[in-house]
């Protein structure tokens, strides 16, 4: 096999390239040739100095993630990088696209780094629920100070050349179009002079002279980090390189990153990485399908959700037509979208250019013929069936021929709304999240009669705007909110039984979820469906309604609620749950966190069960790309699913026997055979 590694004479200039793609990985024949290439630059004489770039599209963009779990073949990436690093003709990294984790670690160990301007850095390793591992944490903060490099280390968000320039991880800025050329002239700039080594830097003094600066910089991310047990580890490392020697820092390293490594958090971070990847792929789709062009997007309803779908194709340069049916409600919903654009420029994530940018692409209509040239048409109309049917028996006599037709349901049959249409093969399920401009996930309803054509062309496009999608098929709730059921019915009984609806809330919250259902409930709105008749009251949620406790919006729902939104239990609500409890003769127990936790997760373990067995989900890893992206389930678990096979199916289905919950046979075999969703 020939090397992905070879080398170039230019003089007295050895140029190491990698040619390994897509994205240069440091895999085990990338890592030996590296060490091979400067070997065979230190024993020349007639070598002064050493260039390392890539061929491709990027820098080394990483450690190649499919030898994890496997058992490692050398050299490893540290052997390579102190072998560079020890070289006494200066090695230059030459970067252009990203140099992302171990090709980060690559850079730092050379003795300069110069950039073209387009280019990244970072050290995205917390995103796996790692730390660098090859003195990545040790090397960094000598050459930055720690300050610079926590959040490079914690967060494991890329920085752009010229910040990386700025804080010093880079030496110079190059030339887009002249990269090599430029490398090698800073190369010769620098021979014959002492070659400085990260390892020996000091500018990690910064957090030795003021050691608060660990914990003021945790308290800044404890929101972000909660429950994950990377970004402490990260911070532990950068703290252990202003304390210790470098070798000695190397080991703290080494031991935090095999902790990690071996450990259930980075199992389920990196669970998750390929789940994602593997969402968009559709068995029986096949790849050279061609996909309809989408140049221009119809929206129908102008409201919170439909503002929020449109925003989403104007911010990736999309024109959209959005549609309703009085002005003031259309003028209302394209101010309240102009509104939330100016809130991001506020915050500089958008220029007042791209605002206005955004804002030129949508067209206000109160006519269903301005949609006649739309590729798509998205409804985002009152869930109501009728209601829906309507509006495509309208779209299907006004929109072109081989459009694609989508509804936003959360809930109803795509199918049925289909045969509202003379195209049932062009209409299909979007269902965004609400706030629709935020929320990543997009759950793809494929209809019994929804062509492959159709289907690809949605999967490719939510990329396009910067979701995160997965299919489903066509049944009640689709994966989602059909798992979410199950966990709501638990948690409504478990309240009639005796358990504290905050109770519920709160081991929700330390499971790792950003609210249970009951603060869900108050932050939606208990007034949702309401049929707001004061005096007709069947239900805890119908009680508080007629109590006028709507949820956050007022000020009490299950909580009651200060200026600030901090919520307190209520002791009115306390009393309403009761007096329902003892109508209905239900007997109040003291009930533990174990089995409310179980109660809430086990059943919708089932439920993901019975989705796979009805082959409404592809794989066990889309219901946890659905959960982890929708609906807040905390990613260190992987996911329901991948949670599921982590504590043991045989443990759930126990479980499920003990509290006398429904038990599926598609569980129950998996359970008893020993075998798990994820394979």
């Amino acid at each position: 096999m020939t090397s992905p590694i070879r080398t170039q004479r230019h003089d007295d200039v050895l140029v190491v390239i990698s040619d390994n793609p897509p994205v240069n990985a440091l895999g085990q024949a990338v890592r030996a040739g590296l060490k091979d290439a400067i070997e065979e630059a230190i024993g020349d004489d007639a070598v002064k100095a050493v260039v390392i770039r890539c061929d491709g599209r990027t820098f080394f963009a990483g450690a190649d993630i499919t030898e994890f779990g496997k058992p490692p073949v050398g050299p490893s990436l540290p052997e390579t990088l102190d072998a560079m690093e020890a070289s006494d003709k200066p090695v230059i990294a030459a970067i252009h696209g990203t140099a992302l984790g171990g090709g980060c670690e690559v850079a730092l160990a050379c003795h300069y780094r110069v950039a073209v301007p387009s280019a990244k850095l970072g050290l995205p390793e917390v995103k796996l629920g790692l730390i660098p591992g090859a003195a990545g944490t040790q090397r960094l903060p000598r050459l930055v100070g720690a300050e610079a490099a926590l959040p490079l280390v914690v967060g494991g968000n890329p920085i752009p050349a010229k910040k990386a320039k700025a804080i010093g991880l880079l030496d110079e800025l190059v030339g887009e179009d002249s990269l090599e050329a430029d490398a090698i002239a800073f190369a010769r700039s620098k021979i014959g002079q002492p070659v400085p080594r990260a390892s020996e830097g000091n500018a990690n003094e910064d957090g030795v002279r003021d050691p608060d600066l660990f914990d003021r910089f945790r308290a800044s991310q404890a929101r972000r980090i909660r429950g994950f047990d990377a970004p402490n580890a990260a911070i532990e490392a950068v703290k252990a390189a202003g304390e210790l020697p470098y070798a000695e820092g190397v080991q703290k390293e080494r031991e935090l990153f095999m902790k990690l490594m071996s450990g259930t958090q980075s199992a389920a971070m990196r669970h998750y990485f390929f789940a994602e990847r593997a969402a968009n792929k559709i068995d029986d789709v096949p790849k050279d399908t061609p996909l309809i062009p989408i140049k221009k997007v119809g929206v129908i309803g102008a409201g919170t959700m439909g503002g929020g779908i449109a925003m989403n194709f104007l911010s990736a340069g999309i024109p959209v037509t959005i549609l309703e049916m009085a002005q003031d409600a259309l003028d209302r919903g394209a101010g309240v979208m102009r509104k939330n654009y100016e809130n991001t420029a506020k915050k500089g994530r958008m220029t007042a250019e791209q605002v206005e940018q955004a804002m030129g692409l949508l067209t206000p209509t109160l006519s269903y013929g301005d949609l006649a040239d739309c590729d798509l048409v998205i409804e985002a109309v009152y869930e109501n069936m009728d209601v829906k049917k309507e509006v495509f028996a309208k779209l299907d006599g006004v929109v072109k021929q081989g459009a694609i037709l989508a509804s936003n349901t959360s809930y109803l049959d795509v199918d049925e709304i289909a045969t509202a249409t003379k195209r049932p093969g062009y209409v299909v399920g979007m269902h965004f999240f609400s706030p629709a401009n935020i929320m990543k996930l997009l759950e793809v309803v494929r209809g019994k009669e929804t062509r492959h054509d159709v289907l690809a062309t949605v999967m490719k496009l939510s990329k396009t705007i910067g979701k995160v999608a997965a299919v489903s098929g066509v049944c009640p709730g689709f994966i989602g909110n059909r798992m979410l059921s199950k966990r709501q019915e638990q948690a409504n009984e478990l309240i009639m039984e005796g358990a504290n609806y905050w109770e519920v809330d709160d081991v929700l919250l330390e499971f790792g979820f950003p609210m249970g259902p009951f603060q869900m409930g108050d932050l939606a709105g208990i007034d949702i469906g309401w049929h707001r008749d004061p005096t007709k009251v069947t239900t805890i949620r119908e009680a508080l309604c007629a109590k006028e406790r709507f949820g956050q919006k007022n000020g009490k729902g299950f909580y009651d609620y200060d200026e600030a939104r901090n919520r307190t239990p209520s002791d009115e609500v306390k009393a309403i749950i009761a007096d329902f409890a003892a109508k209905e003769g239900r007997e109040q127990r003291e009930i533990s966190k174990d089995e409310i936790r179980e109660r809430l997760l086990y059943p919708m373990v089932n439920e993901g069960a019975k989705i796979l067995e009805e082959g409404m989900a592809q794989r066990a890893s889309d219901i946890d790309v659905v959960w982890i992206n929708g609906y807040g389930w905390p990613l260190y678990t992987g996911g329901p699913m991948f949670w599921a096979d982590t504590i043991g199916l045989d443990t759930v289905v126990a479980g499920l026997e003990r509290h006398g919950l429904p038990v599926s046979e598609f569980l129950r075999e998996k359970a008893e055979t020993g075998k798990r969703f994820n394979q």
